[in-house]
């Protein structure tokens, strides 16, 4: 289940960074498999990306020859003094730089398409993976941590592909392309210009052996910190109602520590990236201008070629620049998108059978037998057995922890139980397609979760068909009509999802208009009137009365003054039913419901 920083001391284990590197080493293969998976989503833009290639091809080759045009222009006509043909040549490279400009627009123009729509599908795949993931995989994670990865991950993720991918291949492209024009001008310069090439390599290796790690550090602090402010966040009232301010604010800090701690050496390490980039521009010109001045003192070379190699060598050493921070930031996208995939593999909700079978009416009739379930080693039901007739109320009660709601989650198969068995009008629950048999159920639960939305809206959820009419009626009986007609805006009233600006009790009321709306055979009650205030109860108690009528209803409760019209009342304790009978039938055996009836009477005299 997910950690309550509320029930238990919050701890934070730290991970050395040489374990992470070494975590990163064994992992190698994974990076190159988040590489290749991003491709994939790449590739379905070919049409596009065809276009940008084209377009990187031609502006790279476009920045080697403007240079050369000016060396050409130095020789030809600055040095010799003549001027025949120097206005064209200007022409020439204006007409250059041009398209060099057009060219990185339109590059960059498709770019930031395919970007989009590569992010677009990856959001997409991810959010319906949210929607085949089984309930287990929810209830084990902070709701937070995973919001981070359909958001900050792939927005991390689309910022690298609009500035990394091109600027990475379009400085592989200069590279190769300077290096083989400065081998046509003069070998011995270009060995001199790349004899930086091996310093470059060990300060980049150095930096970025350490920035790897420290990103996805980063990445994994952050998915903490947006965590635990989802969770403060809708938890406020919890915080303000125990005092707890100090407390969250404390664990807050230490979390956004910890980010605060990461992202600084993150950055701070790879920047020094430019610091050390520039040192060796700078010792790259003073050689090439000892060197080159040199030979062309002795004839070898011309003036105009130290101009071209100076300004090559810029354009040389911008590429492997550009290289090394992009791959920092490619470090950091990949860890992003690790975090993405690791989510798209989860393995999904286990898949129905070829062969189940969808009912189209069911009469409600459910068996539970000698059924044992636990969600994980430990069995938290244990040889459960019981009836639930055609329209009959089964209520269940017993301490915390007794294992009711586990037994709504096998009914409505959010989790599958793992002996015995469960049919529902004769049919193995594992025999019938989920989406199906949750079609003839509805819910009621505890924490009435209202979208944002109208009340419309909110109550039409149930049945998306149902006409305004039908909403109206399912309304008014919820006996939820009256307070929805005395809002500003009636039934177009927006709410948010904690339903603010109306009580818990009329929020509890449109949830039953919603399972009225839907009309199900088979409803299901978790603590459907707690929390809720005696006149608001009554109303409660009346509508779900009349939710109830002719329907298997399933009913969980602490207080058993609700459930006393109930068929069949289950105690459970420990996993185990322990008693079973209607209301009367328990009181006159005096056990275990007996006593706590009788507490409950009790505590309501006082």
């Amino acid at each position: 289940m997910r950690n309550n920083s509320f029930t238990r001391p919050f701890q934070y284990k730290r991970i050395p960074l040489e374990k992470l590197s070494k975590e990163k080493k064994r992992k190698a293969n994974d990076a190159k498999g988040t590489i290749k998976r991003i491709t994939s989503y790449l590739m379905r833009e070919k049409a596009k990306l065809a276009f940008v290639i084209l377009m990187v091809v031609l502006s790279s080759g476009l920045s080697l020859l403007g240079p050369f045009m000016i060396g050409m222009a130095i020789d030809d006509f600055i040095v010799t003094k003549q001027t025949a043909g120097l206005g064209m040549l200007l022409v020439w490279l204006i007409v250059i730089y041009l398209f060099h400009s057009l060219s990185i627009f339109l590059q960059n123009y498709w770019m930031v398409g395919i970007a989009q729509n590569t992010v677009y599908s990856l959001r997409k795949d991810l959010f319906y993976q949210f929607h085949r993931l089984p309930i287990s995989y929810f209830d084990k994670r902070q709701h937070g941590e995973l919001m981070s990865r359909i958001t900050n991950d792939i927005d991390n993720v689309n910022n690298t592909l609009n500035q990394s991918v091109i600027q990475i291949f379009s400085s592989v492209l200069t590279l190769v392309g300077t290096i083989g024009v400065m081998l046509y001008l003069s070998p011995i310069l270009t060995v001199v210009t790349m004899s930086i090439i091996p310093l470059m390599f060990l300060g980049m290796r150095w930096i970025t052996k350490r920035t790897g790690p420290l990103y996805k550090l980063q990445q994994k602090d952050l998915g903490e910190v947006n965590g635990y402010v989802e969770e403060i966040v809708s938890g406020q009232l919890i915080v303000k109602a125990f005092s707890q301010e100090e407390r969250v604010i404390g664990e807050f800090e230490e979390r956004n520590s910890n980010l605060n701690r990461s992202g600084f050496w993150a950055l701070t390490i790879s920047g020094f990236i430019p610091k050390v980039m520039n040192m060796l521009n700078f010792l790259s010109f003073g050689l090439i201008a000892l060197v080159g001045g040199i030979l062309a003192i002795k004839g070898f070379i011309t003036v105009g070629v130290i101009v071209i190699f100076t300004e090559y060598a810029r354009q040389f050493t911008r590429p492997l620049n550009e290289l090394s921070n992009q791959f920092n930031i490619l470090l950091s996208a990949i860890a992003g998108a690790e975090r993405v995939f690791q989510v798209i593999d989860e393995p999904q909700e286990e898949a129905d059978e070829d062969s189940a079978i969808e009912l189209n009416t069911t009469n409600g009739h459910i068996i539970f037998d000698h059924v044992s379930f636990g969600y994980e080693e430990d069995a938290i039901l244990k040889d459960i057995s019981f009836e639930a007739k055609p329209g009959e109320t089964v209520a269940f009660v017993g301490h915390t922890g007794a294992g009711k709601t586990t037994i709504i989650n096998l009914i409505s198969r959010f989790y599958n139980y793992d002996e015995g068995k469960i049919t529902l009008d004769g049919n193995d629950l594992k025999d019938i397609k989920r989406s199906n048999l949750r079609k003839h159920m509805a819910f009621v639960l505890q924490d009435s979760f209202l979208f944002h939305a109208t009340i419309m809206e909110n109550i039409r959820y149930g049945r998306l068909e149902a006409t305004d009419q039908e909403v109206i009626q399912a309304a008014k009986d919820a006996n939820a009509h009256d307070f929805i007609e005395k809002l500003p805006d009636g039934y177009n009233t927006i709410l948010d999802q904690t339903g603010s600006g109306i009580s818990q009790g009329q929020k509890q009321l449109l949830t039953i208009a919603r399972a009225l709306l839907a009309e199900p055979a088979i409803l299901v009650l978790d603590e459907a009137t707690s929390n809720i205030d005696t006149i608001t109860e009554l109303k409660i108690q009346e509508a779900l009365t009349y939710l109830m009528e002719g329907r298997t209803s399933f009913v969980v409760a602490h207080r058993l003054n609700t459930i006393q019209e109930a068929d069949k009342i289950i105690m459970l304790e420990h996993g185990k039913i322990i008693e079973a009978g209607s209301h009367d039938e328990l009181l006159t055996q005096k056990g275990n419901y007996y006593q706590l009836y009788q507490g409950q009477l009790l505590e309501k005299a006082n």
